[in-house]
């Protein structure tokens, strides 16, 4: 069985400066990747870069396979999903509408069938028919991920999903991935908060520099090394009934 993603020695140049140097990673079908680091660290650009979006100086990248710069837009949208860390909404249209976009290619009933079903696991479907420029942004973020679900590709990126949603969305939001990888996607996102890592990651990649600096299940990735030289953190893993947590963090700058 072929890598749902896969790249090898990805280099990225960007305004001059290199932002990706020699990154390699192969996910496996059905897996929940975490990729973490500081501030541009250049996790956005290899989210980017595995879907073909950003030219590369050097590497390869491949979905399921296939390089996504040689698939047409619509094959492209049929193997991978993609939700930026933009969340603008320019246009006052429901948020039905906007879900039902995901599916790209289905009919216009299939579609707004599968967008009311994302919108209902989301939370939203009491909203379907609201403008999303009369919601707030966790509501917005909220049918954005409604829209990814409605594609059903079998490979989900997605930047910084939680970012700015309230706890109980951010734990909402990272079930709903579980979701999708129980139905045998391939979930790969970036996340800030390392506490969560432990309940929703199978595997972290850490970037730093634009460099792949570690990669493993999150305790070994993130051991103590790690987190004190690329997060200036002092800290330790501990389990509890909800399970993994950081405990005892303090910056060491």
């Amino acid at each position: 069985m072929s890598a749902a993603l896969e790249l090898s020695g990805v280099r990225v140049r960007l305004g001059g400066r290199r932002v990706l140097d020699g990154v390699s990673a192969e996910i496996s079908p059905g897996t929940f990747v975490a990729v973490c680091g500081p501030n541009g660290a250049g996790k956005t650009t290899l989210l980017r870069a595995a879907l073909g979006l950003v030219p590369l100086e050097a590497g390869r990248v491949a979905v399921a396979g296939d390089d996504p710069r040689r698939l047409s837009p619509e094959r492209r949208a049929e193997r991978i999903a993609y939700l930026p860390q933009e969340r603008r909404i320019a246009w006052g249209v429901s948020a039905l509408a906007v879900a039902a976009l995901g599916a790209v290619r289905a009919p216009r009933a299939e579609a707004e069938a599968r967008a009311r079903d994302a919108l209902a696991r989301v939370g939203m479907a009491g909203l379907a028919d609201r403008s999303v420029l009369e919601m707030s942004g966790g509501e917005r973020a909220r049918v954005l991920l409604a829209r990814l679900l409605a594609t059903r590709a079998p490979v989900l990126v997605l930047d910084e999903p939680i970012a700015g949603l309230d706890p109980e969305a951010q734990l909402l939001t990272l079930d709903i991935l579980r979701e999708e990888i129980a139905r045998g996607a391939t979930v790969v996102a970036t996340l800030h908060d390392l506490s969560l890592l432990g309940r929703c990651a199978d595997r972290v990649l850490v970037v730093d520099q634009g460099c792949l600096v570690a990669d493993g299940c999150f305790q070994d990735a993130l051991d103590s090394q790690v987190l004190r030289r690329v997060f200036h953190l002092e800290a330790e893993w501990i389990e509890t009934r909800c399970g993994w947590l950081l405990a005892s963090c303090r910056s060491t700058t």
